[in-house]
């Protein structure tokens, strides 16, 4: 994407037992060092040491970029040990989530398909047999020249559900990058030769992770979206795979006037269990970072999340 980046690794009597990868982000907001889903920890209960280390030779290295502040999106369980560490380090809590989820939504797929249905919520279960009824028909594709397919109706996705959305580049690079090693899919679901829904998948060593997803609302009472996931996850299975993560949802008591509240109803259905990870956080270096913190603020402000 042609962003500044540093691998930065942690070593104890040369065995390395932590690694992070970091973005140097420029926002109109602010400059910022960002690691997503890190650092990777050998042994969790080094985590405070690495923590401390890591954060010093970023304070080094974001005054040498000219940045406002640190920010980390772990994924570290959600307790009291992991929040008292980055409070102990002085780091804040993010004003508002990142695009990285907080808490995941994965599927244990190692189970035979009959019990995976029977363990479905009775209404998705329904919902996958009536698109088959209805004759929605399910395309894979490996070919790149299939992403403009997608992002028509990614872009309409986005404006109806009120998120910002990846950039048409990032999610060419992304799934060009993957596919080299048979790791990206993209999942089309057409009804009477149109197409009405899509969904990339990015495959891992253990799971299948549901990363992008776009659907068109006239379309919705068929389940589209419905039997595209279950042919994600039928995917998965066939290349071995033990889970299948959702990516975000949020709690089970969120209102339902939260953005969030039908897709999480949505990929709850397909049954499974929670993950969480300790919520984003920032370390202010200079004032600067406090206009970010504003104008983010509002903005959770404005969506209602």
């Amino acid at each position: 994407m042609g962003k500044k980046i540093f691998r930065l690794g942690v070593f104890q009597n040369e065995e390395l037992v932590a690694a992070a990868l970091i973005l140097k982000i420029d926002a109109r907001r602010g400059t910022f060092l960002f690691c997503p889903h890190g650092p990777i920890i050998k042994d969790l209960n080094h985590t405070e040491a690495i923590l401390s280390q890591l954060t010093e030779k970023l304070k080094e290295l974001a005054k040498e970029e000219n940045c406002d502040f640190i920010r980390f999106s772990p994924l570290l369980e959600k307790n009291p040990r992991n929040q008292a560490i980055f409070e102990k380090l002085n780091y804040k809590e993010l004003p508002m989530h990142m695009l990285h989820p907080e808490l995941s939504w994965i599927l244990d797929i190692s189970k035979d398909e009959k019990i995976l249905l029977k363990e479905m919520r009775k209404s998705t279960r329904y919902c996958i047999k009536n698109a088959q009824k209805e004759g929605i028909e399910i395309e894979k594709s490996t070919d790149i020249k299939n992403l403009d397919k997608f992002w028509d109706i990614y872009k309409a996705t986005a404006k109806r559900h009120d998120f910002v959305p990846f950039s048409r580049k990032y999610l060419e690079t992304e799934f060009e990058t993957f596919q080299k090693d048979n790791q990206a899919l993209m999942l089309f679901a057409s009804y009477k030769g149109q197409t009405v829904a899509g969904a990339i998948v990015i495959f891992g060593p253990d799971s299948g992770f549901y990363h992008h997803g776009a659907s068109i609302r006239e379309y919705d009472k068929l389940n589209t979206s419905h039997l595209l996931q279950w042919a994600a996850i039928k995917e998965a299975k066939k290349r071995g795979l033990n889970f299948y993560n959702f990516w975000g949802v949020k709690e089970k008591d969120v209102s339902k006037k939260h953005p969030w509240y039908g897709i999480s109803l949505f990929k709850r259905g397909f049954g499974g269990f929670e993950e969480a990870y300790v919520h984003g956080k920032d370390l202010p270096l200079t004032w600067k970072y406090w206009i970010s913190w504003m104008i983010e603020t509002l903005r959770k402000l404005k969506r209602g999340l």
